[in-house]
C-alpha cells in the first residue's frame, strides 16, 4: 500500500508553525511589510546554476501557448514593489527549481526574502546575525571569500592567472570541470569561477564553519550576480551564510542600475549557450523598474527548510517539511 503519511511528525509541525511565527514577528517589529508575489511568471532567471520548471498556458482557446516560469525567488516581482514605493518588505512563502531531491535539496522549498531600504551590506548583514541569533541561538563570525581561500587552500583567489587556473584544476584533479570553457576566451571568468566554486564547496564551507555559523563576504565580482561592485572593483557586495558546511543565505547590497543588470543577464546567457543549457528570458519588466529607480537597498534570501533542519538536528530536510518528494 502507498504510503500517505507526511514525512515530519505532528509534534515538528507545531514546531515548525512557531518557527515560522518568530521570523514573522521579528519582522513586525522592525515595521517590515510581508508581501505576496506570484508563484508563476512570463519571465525567469538567467543563472547558469539554477534551473525553473516551466509549464504552457493559454488566455483562451484562440490564443497561442505561451511558456510560464515557477518562481525560482520572488526576488524580481519584489524589486519591482520596491520601484513602486513598497518600503522595506518581506516575503515567506513557496518557490521552485528544477533539481535533484536530496538530504539538503527539494524541488519545492519555503523561502524568506526581505529587502531594507537604505541599507548596505554590512547592515543587512548585523540584520541577518540577530534572526539568528533569535532562531538558533549561536553567534554568526564573519570573514572575507578572499580570507576564507588564503587560510584553508593559501592562495589568493583574487589574483588568479589563466595559467594558476590550469594548475589548481591539476592539483586537485578538477579539469573536467573546465573542459567547457576555452583558455584565454571571452569567458574565462566562468572558467575560473567554475573552479573556485568546487574548490570552495568541497574544502573550505565544511572547515570554516563546522559547529558555527559563518557569513563570508566580498565575493569576486565575477560572481556578483544581483549585487552592487565594491569600491576596489574587484569584488561584489555580496554574503552568504553557512552553518555546519550547508549554505543558507545568500544576500546583496542590490545593484540599481538597469544598463549593468541587463548586461550581466546577458552574459549568463552566453554561459548558458557555451554549457550547452537553454537561453533564458531576460525580465524586462524587472529592468523597467530599475530604470524607474529602485530605491538603494539591501536584500537577502534564506532557506527557512534548511534552516529548520539545523535547528532540530535532522539528517535530511525532507523530516522538516510536511510531505517530502
Amino acid at each position: 500500500m502507498t504510503d500517505w503519511r507526511p514525512s515530519a511528525t505532528i509534534e515538528t509541525l507545531r514546531e515548525r508553525a512557531a518557527f515560522f511565527a518568530s521570523i514573522r514577528a521579528f519582522f513586525l517589529q522592525r515595521d517590515v511589510l510581508e508581501v505576496d508575489t506570484p508563484c508563476l511568471s512570463q519571465d525567469t532567471i538567467t543563472d547558469v546554476h539554477i534551473e525553473p520548471f516551466s509549464t504552457t498556458w493559454s488566455k483562451d482557446n484562440r490564443d497561442i501557448p505561451q511558456t510560464l516560469y515557477l518562481q525560482t525567488s520572488p526576488e524580481y516581482y519584489m524589486k519591482r514593489l520596491l520601484a513602486s514605493g513598497s518600503g522595506d518588505i518581506f516575503y515567506l512563502g513557496k518557490c521552485f527549481r528544477n533539481e535533484n531531491v536530496s538530504p539538503l535539496h527539494q524541488p519545492e522549498f519555503t523561502m524568506l526574502e526581505w529587502y531594507r531600504c537604505g541599507f548596505d551590506m554590512q547592515l543587512l548583514i548585523n540584520e541577518v546575525k540577530q534572526l539568528i541569533q533569535l532562531l538558533l541561538k549561536i553567534d554568526v563570525q564573519q570573514k572575507t571569500y578572499q580570507q576564507a581561500f588564503i587560510h584553508h587552500l593559501s592562495f589568493d583567489p583574487l589574483t588568479l592567472s589563466d595559467m594558476d587556473v590550469t594548475q589548481l584544476a591539476r592539483q586537485y584533479d578538477l579539469e573536467d570541470y573546465l573542459r567547457n570553457f576555452a583558455s584565454g576566451s571571452l569567458l574565462y571568468n566562468a572558467r575560473k569561477d567554475a573552479l573556485l566554486d568546487v574548490l570552495f564547496s568541497r574544502f573550505i564551507e565544511l572547515p570554516m564553519s563546522k559547529d558555527k555559523a559563518m557569513i563570508v563576504t566580498h565575493f569576486p565580482a565575477s560572481q556578483a550576480s544581483l549585487a552592487k561592485l565594491s569600491s576596489d572593483g574587484k569584488t561584489a557586495e555580496r554574503f552568504e551564510l553557512y552553518i555546519n558546511g550547508k549554505e543558507l543565505a545568500n544576500g546583496f547590497a542590490e545593484l540599481t542600475d538597469p544598463c549593468i543588470q541587463r548586461q550581466r543577464f546577458e552574459k549568463d546567457n552566453q554561459i548558458r549557450a557555451l554549457l550547452g543549457k537553454t537561453k533564458r528570458p531576460i525580465d524586462n519588466r524587472l529592468l523597467s523598474a530599475l530604470d524607474v529607480g529602485m530605491p538603494e537597498c539591501a536584500g537577502v534570501a534564506i532557506g527557512l527548510d534548511r534552516l529548520f533542519m539545523l535547528k532540530q538536528g535532522f539528517d535530511s530536510i525532507q523530516q522538516s517539511v510536511p510531505f517530502s518528494l
